[in-house]
């Protein structure tokens, strides 16, 4: 058995039930390039699409939605003076955000917002790094 290392993330695979709305999401909120269509030939499981994200390969493939909304999620790193564009981006799409959970200061800020199939994305300001720091110092009472 050869023994190695996770090298990085190869790919994010998402289940979408309207291959166009994911599109637009992908390609109006996140930024993205996509840049493979199967169109009508099912090569994988079903039709898909390929696209480019902040230098990663997500795969949106039809099929059923999620069941249910969980906190369970996938977040993008954005810079804080971008939150208000990105908000107006969501709002134009017309989806509906979650709340924010409760943070403490210095950790970032984040939009949440779910898309047609209930998959949670989070557009988030801060860094590991920050956040780690900001634990550090403690919570106040």
């Amino acid at each position: 058995m050869t023994e190695g290392k996770i090298e990085g993330l190869s790919h994010i695979t998402l289940i979408t039930s309207d291959l166009a709305c994911m599109t637009a999401i992908v390609e109006q909120v996140l930024d993205g390039k996509e840049i493979y269509s199967s169109r009508d030939e099912t090569f994988s499981l079903s039709r898909e699409k390929f696209f480019i994200v902040g230098g990663h390969w997500i795969a949106v493939m039809e099929g059923e939605s999620l069941p249910s909304r969980t906190y369970n999620h996938i977040a993008f790193k954005i810079p804080a003076s971008a939150i208000d564009d990105y908000r107006a981006r969501i709002e134009k799409l017309g989806l509906e955000f979650r709340e924010s959970r409760p943070r403490v200061e210095g950790e970032g800020h984040s939009l949440y917002f779910y898309d047609h199939d209930n998959h949670l994305f989070e557009l988030h300001t801060g860094t590991l790094e920050e956040r780690l720091e900001r634990y550090r110092q403690g919570i106040p009472a």
